[in-house]
């Protein structure tokens, strides 16, 4: 097992994430638990030894499980994470009731890992407001008393939303869980991301790996691309060796389903194998390439928002119906930034007058893509 020191730790960097556990007659609530305890022993016993789980994974069940799962072992054989739940609002105000509960459920005294939970636009002025919601007050407070070991965060937001956290908390910040893979190098400007949480010296933890599985499976085009210069290499572990490749990373989560994609992972973290300049180069085309077929192609000059009457912020629209249209399965990133924008911001205040269209570089049919994406997401 490859392991990356973190502040005196040996950390597996593999990680276990527990949002996709096997489940039973496709019931995302109901965990497959004599399966799941197997991956557990198998995980601590090839030496894994991370734990990432969160209030609501498996519709409320993850945390519970991984409690008992972990709770046959020494407290000091695993290390384990979970989040406050900040992509619901309705949770701002309860981080003391949450909290008291989490560690019940998972049958322990403190956390080694604690997260503010998807810091994005739907919930960073909530974040932001420690005086009404005391987020952060109390969750530094268990730091201080032993129950929280290291706190960080996750964001799925934009990089000026990061950035806005960051000013205000990024001090107190230990690590930042962010979705890293080679399509969302370019995609979602996980690089960009990246340069950032440089500027606060903050390591890396990866979430969404293999991008809901797609890099695990990609076209065979890709795959022969591939197999010519690591003819060995698995689909996925040229994605873990892309991540293992950048400096700064510490923790990869993978949400495994199956006995199966354990196994594979647990070899392919058996042994480092960096990737080359060329090697990095060729993900990130491929990525780009992935990406580029079915994407609209906005480069964000923003001539369009200088001619649209209802002040639309087009480029942005594009960029969430891009993503929402590439990821189709578990597609919530568009939701939810939507979510926290007003009806007069969103696809559906288009009034298709084409004033946009008229002076687009790129010649794109942006009417076209408000009445689709307007679609898409009140479907």
């Amino acid at each position: 097992m490859i392991y990356r020191d973190f502040q005196g730790l040996k950390l597996s960097m593999l990680g276990l994430g527990t949002m996709r556990l096997p489940v039973i007659d496709s019931d995302d609530g109901k965990i497959d638990e004599t399966t799941a305890q197997r991956m557990v022993d198998k995980a601590i016993d090839s030496g894994i030894n991370y734990f990432d789980t969160a209030w609501g994974y498996h519709s409320g069940n993850s945390e519970p499980f991984v409690g008992k799962a972990l709770s046959k072992y020494p407290r000091d054989k695993y290390y384990l994470a979970t989040k406050f739940p900040g992509y619901d609002v309705s949770n701002f105000g309860k981080v003391e009731e949450i909290f008291e509960q989490q560690l019940k459920r998972c049958r322990v005294d403190y956390f080694d890992f604690y997260l503010f939970h998807n810091v994005c636009e739907l919930n960073i002025n909530q974040y932001l407001d420690d005086e009404k919601y005391k987020t952060y007050s109390y969750l530094i407070e268990q730091k201080k008393n032993g129950r929280i070991r290291h706190l960080g965060f996750s964001a799925h937001g934009t990089i000026e939303t990061m950035r806005k956290f960051l000013e205000k908390y990024g001090k107190y910040m230990e690590f930042c869980q962010i979705q890293l893979n080679y399509i969302d190098w370019e995609f979602q400007d996980a690089k960009g991301k990246i340069d950032l949480l440089k500027e606060y010296d903050i390591p890396i933890w990866v979430m969404e790996p293999l991008r809901g599985g797609k890099l695990a499976k990609p076209d065979d085009m890709y795959i022969t691309r591939l197999k010519d210069l690591r003819p060995d290499e698995s689909a996925a572990g040229w994605a873990f060796r892309f991540l293992q490749t950048i400096p700064g990373v510490k923790m990869i989560l993978s949400g495994m389903s199956d006995e199966r994609q354990l196994e594979e992972n647990i070899k392919i973290f058996s042994e480092e194998k960096p990737l080359n300049e060329k090697e990095m180069q060729l993900l990130i085309n491929i990525g780009d390439h992935m990406t580029n077929t079915t994407s609209l192609p906005c480069t964000g000059c923003h001539y369009c928002m200088s001619h649209c009457p209802k002040h639309l912020n087009i480029p942005y629209l594009i960029n969430l119906y891009n993503e929402h249209c590439f990821t189709v399965d578990f597609a919530f990133i568009a939701p939810m930034a939507l979510s926290a924008m007003s009806e007069d911001e969103k696809p559906g205040a288009c009034i298709g007058c084409r004033s946009c269209e008229a002076v687009c570089p790129q010649q794109i049919k942006i009417s076209e893509m408000m009445r689709d994406f307007d679609k898409r997401i009140n479907a």
